[in-house]
C-alpha cells in the first residue's frame, strides 16, 4: 500500500510539472501580441480632419512633402524613406505647450539614438517666423540631433494641409493667427507612411505609451 501511494505522489508530481508546461505553451501561444491598427481619417474626431477627407475608412498615408529643415536642407518623404517616425506641430516662441512637447520629443531622441529604424519630424506652425536660422537657434538650444530629427518651416499652406489632410492631429482655426489650433499630438507613422497611434505630447503617459507601441510596431518587421 505503502509503495502504491509513493508512486501515486511521483505521478501526481509529474502530471502537475506536465500540465503547468501544457498551460505556459497554450497561454504563449494565445497572447501573442496583436498589431497595431491602421488609422484613417474617419477613426478620427471631424474636428481633426479635413471635411474633403472625413468619410475615408481606407488606404490613408502621408504624402510627399517638400520642406526646409533647421539646416536649410530640403526635407522630403525620401528622407523617411524605410524609417518610422514621428510627427508632431510646434513653433519656436510658443511658451504653452511646446516646451514641454519639445521636452518629451528630446527624451525621445534619446531612447531612438542608435535606432537606425527611427526618425522626428517636427513641423512649425509659424513659418513666416520661424525662419531657417530661427529653427537652428532652437535646436541648438534643445539639444537636437541632425541625424535623428529634422525641425522644418517651409509654405503655410503644405504645413496645413499636412497637419489637417496627412497627419490629422491639428483642428481648424480661421480665426487664429496661423489657421490652425496647435494640440500636444504625436503622430506614429509606419514604413508605408501609414498612421499607426496618435499620444497626447505632454503627458508622461502619452510618451510612455507610444515607446511602448514603437516597440510593437518595430517587431512587425523582424517577423
Amino acid at each position: 500500500m505503502l509503495s502504491f501511494f509513493k508512486d501515486y505522489k511521483k505521478f501526481a508530481i509529474g502530471f502537475f510539472i506536465l500540465s503547468v508546461i501544457i498551460i505556459s505553451i497554450i497561454y504563449s501561444v494565445l497572447n501573442v501580441e496583436k498589431p497595431l491598427p491602421v488609422y484613417q481619417p474617419a477613426n478620427f474626431e471631424p474636428k481633426l480632419v479635413d471635411s474633403t477627407i472625413q468619410h475615408v475608412k481606407k488606404y490613408h498615408t502621408v504624402p510627399d512633402f517638400n520642406l526646409i529643415n533647421q539646416n536649410g536642407k530640403t526635407i522630403t518623404q525620401d528622407d523617411y524613406e524605410d524609417k518610422i517616425y514621428i510627427a508632431d506641430f510646434f513653433f519656436t516662441t510658443c511658451q504653452s505647450i511646446c516646451p514641454i512637447m519639445t521636452d518629451n520629443m528630446v527624451y525621445i531622441q534619446e531612447q531612438i539614438l542608435n535606432d537606425d529604424d527611427v526618425m522626428l519630424l517636427s513641423h512649425s506652425v509659424t513659418p513666416e517666423i520661424d525662419s531657417v536660422a530661427q529653427l537652428k537657434r532652437y535646436a541648438i538650444k534643445k539639444g537636437v540631433n541632425d541625424t535623428k530629427w529634422n525641425l522644418v518651416t517651409g509654405d503655410r499652406k503644405q504645413i496645413y494641409d499636412l497637419a489637417r489632410k496627412s497627419y490629422l492631429v491639428v483642428e481648424d482655426d480661421i480665426s487664429s493667427d496661423y489657421g490652425m489650433i496647435h494640440t500636444e499630438n504625436f503622430a506614429l507613422i509606419d514604413k508605408k507612411k501609414q498612421i499607426r497611434g496618435v499620444y497626447n505630447g505632454i503627458s508622461k503617459s502619452g510618451i510612455d505609451s507610444l515607446l511602448r507601441d514603437l516597440k510593437t510596431l518595430k517587431k512587425e518587421y523582424k517577423q
